[in-house]
C-alpha cells in the first residue's frame, strides 16, 4: 500500500502527517518494508499512515523522528492528528476502527455505550466527569460522539451487538427527563435488524460479570481487536488470546443477560418508570 499521489497533504492533520512520512521516508531512500523494520512494525501499516487509513501512534512517531533525525515533529503532527477526533485520547485509536469494523460488540456495566447515547445524555454524563471543562470543550466532546453515530444510519454499518447492565439504565443520568429520552432511544434502536441490545439484569450479575467497559470489534480483513476502558483510561489490545479470553467472558454475559425480546420489555418498563416521575 503507497500513499497516493492525488491525496491532498492539507485536507486533515491525518491526511499531512501522512504526507510528511511519506516525504521523510522517499528523502532517507526506504521503503515501507524498509522503515516498517526499523520502526518494528509491517510495510503495510506504514502505507495505512501515509494513506491517512489509520490514526497516527505517538509511539510510533517517536521512532520515526529518531530514524529520520526529525527532533520532534513527527511526535507534534501525531499529538495534532489524534487531538481532531474529538475524543478522549486513549479512546481515538478505537474510535478510528469502528467504521471499518464489520461487527462491533460491547459490554457496558455502568453507562449506556457510546454509540446508543442521546445528545443529552451525553452532556450529562461529560459535564459530571469534567465539572471544571468549558463549556465549549463539552460541547466539543458531544458533537463528537454524535458524529461517531453516523455509522449507525449507513445501511452497511456494522451490525452492533450491546449488553448494557441494569445499573447503566436506572442511573439517573441528568435526572428522569434526559433517562427517559436516553430509553427510548434505546429502545428504537434495539429494534433495528443491524443493532442487538441485551440488558444484564441485577439478578443474572453473580452467574456472569465484567468489570470495565469492553469491546470487541471483528474485520473483514484484519484480525480482531479488544478495547478496555475504565476511570478516564483505555487501552486498545490486539493479542490474540487476550482477545480470544475476552470473547469468552463476553460470551457468557450474553449468555446470562435477557433475550432480544425480553430485553425490549425490561426498556420499555425501565421507560414508564422515568416517565411517570
Amino acid at each position: 500500500m503507497t500513499a497516493s499521489k492525488d491525496r491532498n497533504p492539507y485536507a486533515n492533520p491525518r491526511a499531512f502527517y501522512g504526507s510528511e512520512l511519506a516525504r521523510l521516508r522517499d528523502a532517507a531512500g526506504l521503503s515501507q518494508e524498509q522503515l516498517g523494520a526499523r520502526a518494528f512494525c509491517s510495510g503495510s501499516y506504514i502505507g495505512q499512515f501515509e494513506s491517512a487509513i489509520r490514526i497516527p501512534q505517538l509511539e510510533l512517531s517517536k521512532r520515526f523522528d529518531e530514524i529520520f533525525g526529525t527532533g520532534e515533529h513527527m511526535q507534534r503532527l501525531c499529538r495534532l492528528a489524534r487531538q481532531a477526533k474529538c475524543v478522549a485520547d486513549y479512546a481515538v485509536d478505537a474510535v478510528d476502527l469502528e467504521p471499518k469494523a464489520k461487527s462491533i460488540t460491547a459490554y457496558s456495566p455502568v453507562l449506556v455505550p457510546g454509540l446508543l447515547q442521546t445528545a443529552n445524555y451525553t452532556h450529562a454524563i461529560t459535564r459530571a466527569a469534567q465539572p471544571f471543562v468549558a463549556r465549549e470543550t463539552v460541547d466539543r466532546w458531544v458533537s463528537g460522539r454524535m458524529e461517531r453515530q453516523k455509522i449507525l444510519r449507513d445501511p452497511s454499518h456494522p451490525i452492533l451487538s450491546t449488553v448494557v447492565c441494569e445499573s447503566a439504565l436506572r442511573a439517573h443520568i441528568g435526572g428522569p427527563a434526559v433517562m427517559r429520552q436516553q430509553t427510548d432511544h434505546l429502545i428504537d434502536m434495539a429494534q433495528r435488524s443491524r443493532v442487538v441490545v441485551q440488558v444484564l439484569p441485577f439478578t443474572a450479575m453473580a452467574e456472569a460479570f465484567m468489570d470495565s467497559f469492553v469491546t470487541v470489534m471483528d474485520f473483514c480483513d484484519s484480525p480482531p481487536v479488544v478495547y478496555t476502558e475504565w476511570a478516564r483510561s483505555g487501552q486498545l489490545i490486539e493479542e490474540r488470546d487476550v482477545v480470544n479470553h475476552n470473547r469468552r467472558l463476553f460470551d457468557l454475559v450474553k449468555t446470562a443477560a435477557l433475550s432480544r425480546s425480553a430485553s425490549l420489555d425490561f426498556l420499555r418498563t425501565v421507560h414508564d418508570e422515568f416517565a411517570a416521575m
